[in-house]
């Protein structure tokens, strides 16, 4: 009887390391989880500024473009003609 005793308590300490375990690699998931939220709430933030940097960029090439500057000449008049066309559909949508 005492091998079947033996046995049963090393199963016993087998389940029981098992279990610690498995709680051990249930905290650590939900840490991850908790990281990746926050990656994911951090990368759409970073998205956010890069186009409102990019925007700003666009603006600044444009405001460079009027001030003189012969790099990005064309791309302003590119811009301007598209907002004469802009405007001019808009008189022509109020006049109808």
């Amino acid at each position: 009887m005492s091998v079947i005793a033996e046995i049963i308590d090393t199963l016993e300490n087998k389940i029981e390391k098992l279990f610690t375990k498995i709680n051990s690699l249930e905290r650590k998931n939900q840490d991850l989880k908790i990281e990746l939220t926050q990656s994911a709430t951090t990368i759409q933030s970073q998205s956010r500024e890069i186009e409102a940097l990019k925007s700003q960029y666009e603006t600044l090439k444009i405001a460079n473009a009027l001030l003189g500057s012969e790099e990005n000449k064309r791309d302003t008049k590119l811009k301007i003609n598209s907002l004469i066309r802009e405007i001019d559909y808009c008189i022509a949508q109020l006049a109808d």
